[in-house]
C-alpha cells in the first residue's frame, strides 16, 4: 500500500498527464438510452460520468439486476482507464437523494421525512446505506444532500430539502455526509447557495443580503464540509451580487476555499455553465462561460462533454495550463481519498446480496415509522383491529407505492420492487380475517363512507423539480402537470388528479365521523377548508418503500408516532414565506384575515401518549452550556418525545431571531417512566454576526426555552453573553 497522502499522490500523478488527460479529468459526459449502441455513443476518455445503470432499466420488462448495473458500470470503468496512457478511473456519479438511484436500490423516506425524525444518528445510518447499495455497483460520487434552506414551500424542491431550520438542516446534511462518505462515496452538497427566490420559484435571481446569506443560506454548506466531510458541492444555477453562482469567485473562491479552507472540487448543476451563457447572458459563448467559471473555481462542469470548450479557452488564452492543474488537483486528490485509484472496480455478486437486503429493508422500515407525524386526533385514532369490519378507503395515494415520483427510481421509470406494496394493499394483508377494506372511487364516498366502522383519504400533490407551486392546496378537479425541461434527468413525468380532493374530504366527514386524512406529500398544505371536520390527520409525506407498512402500523397503535415538523404549515398562501425563525416586526404580524400565526408551527407533532417536562437546570461553562430535565410519559403507551431547545436574544449588537433552534434530542421513554435528558449547547449557538459582519460571541443576553415545538415552550431560563463567554443572568 503507498504510504504517501491523497495529496502527495495526486501531485504526482498530475505531473506526468499530458495537457488532453488534464483536459479530460475535467470534462464530462451522459449517454441517454444505454442500449447496443451505447459504446457508440460513448466517449470514453471523460472523466467524469452520469453511471449508466440510471439509463439501463426504462426499456426492457424487468428492472436490470444490481449485478448488472455493477457489471456494466465496471466494463465503462475499464475502457475510460484504457483510453488514456495513464489510467485514471472516471468518476461514476448519480443522485442518492433518499436511495441510491442507479436502479431499484433501498428506497427511504424523502428527505423532507427524513428531517422529520429530528435523529442525526438514524438519519447517519440511512445514509450509510446509501453509500454502500451506490458504492456496491461503482457509484463513487452521489449529487446529494440539498442542504438549501426552504422557507417558501411554494418552491416545488421543498421535497427535496430538510425543512426550513438552519440547525436542523446543518446536521441532517452532516450525517448525509458522513454515511455516503465511509463507503468511499463524495457526498455533494447543493445547491451552492441559495437556490430559488421570490414566490418560491426555482433557480431565480436571489435577492439575498449578505447577512441573510451568512445566517441562513450559507450555514448548512460550511458544516458539511466542515463537519461532514464532503468532498465535493455543486453550484447552483441561480446568481448572486449579480453573478451566476457557477461563475461566482465570491462563493466559490473567496468564501468556500480561501475562508472556509475547502479542499474538495466543485461541480456545475447540469448545464450551469452552459446557463451562464445561454441564460445569464454574462458572455457571448459557451467556451468563454467555461474560461469565466473555471477561473472563478469551478472544476468539473456536468454533465456533457466540455473538452472542446475547455481546449477552445485554452488556444484563446481565455485560460493556462495552471488554471487546469488546480482544478484537477482537486478531483485526482478526491480519488485517491475515496480510493478509487486503488480499488476501482465492484464486485457484481456482491451488490446483488447486499442491495436491498433484510436489514437494508428493515431500516427503511423503521424510518418510516419514525418519519410520520400526527398532527391531528379528537380520539379517532389509533383504530382498533378487532373493532371494526368495514373499513373504507379513499383517495389517489391510496394504490400508490409511496416514495414520490421526485427522484425515486431510475430514469423514466418509478421505483419498483415485487415485494413492495401501497397502502392499501398493506391495509387489506394486515385486516385480513379481521374486517373487509373496500376500496372505492371519490364519486362514491357518500354512500361506501356512510356504510363503513371509519373512513380514510390518502391524498396526492403535484409538486417536484421544475413543479413550483402557487396554491397549496391540495389540488383539485382535472389538475394536470407535467415536469418542466429543468427536471429531464428524473425524467419528465407526469401527474393528473382527477377529483377535488378538498370537496372528497369534505364528503367522507360529513358521511364518517371516524375519518383520518393520510397527507402524501413533500412539502406544506392548506388544509384550512376541510380539517375543522376530520378526526385525524397523518403527514405520512413519502415514506418510501415500506411506507405502507408504517402508515397502517400508526394508523392502529402498532406504533406510537413521534417525529414534529421540520417546516411550518401556514393557513394559506397568502401568509409566504412564513418560518418560525423570523425577526421581530416593527409593528404586527397579522392580516385582516388572520393573526399571522400558522396552522401548525415548526416542530409539533402529537403522540399517542403525553409527555411532562420537569426539573430543569442547567450549567454554564465558558463556552458552553449543559441542560437536564426529567422527560416522564405520563400516559399509558409506550412512546418517544424530542426536546427541543431554542434561544432568544435580546441586547445584541443586531436584531436577532424571535426564536431559533439550538438543541434537539429523540428519547424514547416508556409508559409511567421518567428519563433524564441532558444536551449541550456549544459556543457557536450565541455566535453572531456584529454590524461589522464579524463572527463572534458577541455580548448578549439570552433566554433559553425548552419544549416540545416551537410553539409549545414548557420551561425558560436566562443567561448572557460577555466578553466572548457564557455566564449566568
Amino acid at each position: 500500500m503507498n504510504s504517501a497522502t491523497p495529496r502527495a499522490r495526486a501531485e504526482a500523478l498530475l505531473k506526468t498527464l499530458t495537457l488532453e488527460e488534464k483536459m479530460y479529468q475535467l470534462s464530462a459526459q451522459m449517454v441517454w438510452d444505454v442500449k447496443e449502441d451505447y459504446e457508440d455513443k460513448r466517449n470514453h476518455k471523460e472523466g467524469n460520468y452520469r453511471n449508466p445503470g440510471h439509463f439501463m432499466h426504462f426499456d426492457r420488462p424487468d428492472p436490470a439486476t444490481p449485478a448488472e448495473v455493477a457489471e456494466r458500470i465496471n466494463r465503462d470503468v475499464k475502457l475510460t482507464m484504457e483510453a488514456h496512457p495513464h489510467p485514471v478511473p472516471p468518476l461514476e456519479h448519480g443522485e442518492a437523494l433518499h436511495g441510491a438511484q442507479w436502479g431499484m436500490a433501498t428506497c427511504f423516506p424523502q428527505p423532507i421525512a427524513m428531517a422529520s425524525m429530528f435523529d442525526d444518528d438514524m438519519v447517519e445510518r440511512i445514509a450509510d446505506v446509501i453509500g454502500k447499495e451506490c458504492a456496491a455497483v461503482g457509484v463513487r460520487q452521489a449529487l446529494t444532500p440539498v442542504v438549501n434552506i426552504s422557507r417558501d414551500c411554494r418552491w416545488g424542491r421543498t421535497v427535496e430539502t430538510f425543512g426550513e431550520d438552519v440547525l436542523l438542516s446543518s446536521n441532517t446534511g452532516v450525517a448525509v455526509c458522513r454515511g455516503l462518505q465511509k463507503n468511499g462515496v463524495i457526498a455533494t452538497p447543493k445547491h451552492y447557495a441559495d437556490n430559488y427566490s421570490d414566490g418560491g420559484r426555482d433557480s431565480n435571481y436571489s435577492n439575498s443580503s449578505e447577512r441573510a446569506m451568512r445566517e441562513v443560506w450559507l450555514r448548512p454548506f460550511e458544516k458539511c464540509f466542515k463537519e461532514g466531510g464532503a468532498l465535493s458541492v455543486m453550484a447552483a444555477y441561480n446568481s448572486w451580487e449579480g453573478v451566476p453562482c457557477s461563475a461566482n469567485d465570491r462563493l466559490l473562491t473567496e468564501i468556500l476555499r480561501d475562508e472556509w479552507g475547502f479542499e474538495g472540487f466543485v461541480v456545475s448543476d447540469y448545464w450551469g455553465v452552459e446557463g451562464v451563457h445561454e441564460a445569464h447572458k454574462l458572455v457571448d459563448s459557451y467556451h468563454r462561460a467555461e474560461a469565466v467559471c473555471l477561473k472563478a473555481g469551478l472544476d468539473v462542469n456536468l454533465p456533457h462533454s466540455c473538452y472542446e470548450k475547455l481546449r477552445k479557452a485554452y488556444d484563446e488564452g481565455l485560460i493556462t495550463e495552471e488554471d487546469l492543474d488546480r482544478a484537477v488537483l482537486r478531483v485526482l486528490t478526491a480519488k485517491f481519498v475515496i480510493g478509487l485509484m486503488d480499488h476501482p472496480f465492484a464486485d457484481p455478486a456482491a451488490a446483488n446480496a447486499l442491495v436491498r437486503c433484510d436489514a437494508h429493508k428493515q431500516l427503511a422500515l423503521e424510518s418510516a415509522r419514525r418519519s410520520i407525524i400526527l398532527l391531528k386526533n379528537d380520539g379517532t385514532l389509533p383504530l382498533r383491529k378487532d373493532g371494526i369490519k368495514k373499513l373504507a378507503v379513499f383517495g389517489a395515494g391510496a394504490n400508490k407505492l409511496p416514495v414520490g415520483e421526485n427522484y425515486s427510481g431510475p430514469f423514466k421509470r418509478l421505483w419498483e420492487a415485487p415485494d413492495a406494496k401501497t397502502p392499501l394493499e398493506y391495509l387489506r394483508q394486515y385486516l385480513e380475517g379481521y374486517a373487509e377494506v373496500i376500496y372505492a372511487e371519490d364519486e362514491d364516498i357518500d354512500t361506501v363512507a356512510a356504510e363503513c366502522d371509519a373512513a380514510l383519504y390518502l391524498t396526492a400533490v403535484v409538486e417536484g423539480e421544475g413543479m413550483d407551486r402557487s396554491d397549496i392546496r391540495l389540488p383539485g378537479v382535472t389538475r394536470k402537470a407535467q415536469a418542466d425541461e429543468s427536471a429531464i434527468i428524473v425524467g419528465k413525468f407526469e401527474i393528473e388528479i382527477k377529483t377535488d380532493q378538498e370537496d372528497s374530504i369534505r364528503r367522507m366527514t360529513a358521511a364518517n365521523k371516524n375519518s383520518t386524512v393520510i397527507l402524501l406529500n413533500g412539502s406544506p398544505v392548506d388544509m384550512t377548508a376541510w380539517l375543522e371536520d376530520c378526526g385525524a390527520v397523518l403527514e405520512a409525506w413519502y415514506p418510501g418503500e415500506q411506507g405502507a407498512q408504517a402508515i397502517t402500523e400508526i394508523l392502529f397503535g402498532e406504533v406510537n408516532p413521534s417525529a414534529k415538523l421540520p417546516i411550518t404549515f401556514p393557513r394559506s398562501v397568502g401568509q409566504l414565506p412564513l418560518y418560525y425563525a423570523a425577526k421581530p416586526s416593527g409593528r404586527g404580524y397579522g392580516y385582516v384575515e388572520n393573526d399571522g400565526s400558522p396552522l401548525y408551527p415548526f416542530g409539533y407533532g402529537l403522540s399517542y401518549t403525553t409527555f411532562e417536562m420537569g426539573g430543569i437546570t442547567h450549567t454554564a461553562a465558558a463556552d458552553s452550556l449543559t441542560l437536564s430535565l426529567n422527560l416522564t410519559n405520563t400516559g399509558d403507551m409506550d412512546g418517544a418525545e424530542v426536546v427541543q431547545v431554542y434561544l432568544t436574544g435580546t441586547n445584541c449588537d443586531v436584531v436577532m431571531p424571535r426564536l431559533e433552534l439550538k438543541a434537539y434530542r429523540r428519547t424514547e421513554v416508556k409508559a409511567g417512566e421518567t428519563v433524564t435528558v441532558t444536551l449541550t449547547v456549544l459556543s457557536e449557538a450565541f455566535c453572531y454576526y456584529d454590524r461589522k459582519m464579524t463572527l463572534g460571541m458577541h455580548n448578549g443576553d439570552y433566554t433559553v426555552s425548552v419544549g416540545a415545538s416551537s410553539a409549545d415552550l414548557r420551561g425558560s431560563f436566562a443567561i448572557k453573553v460577555r466578553d466572548g463567554k457564557l455566564t449566568e443572568a
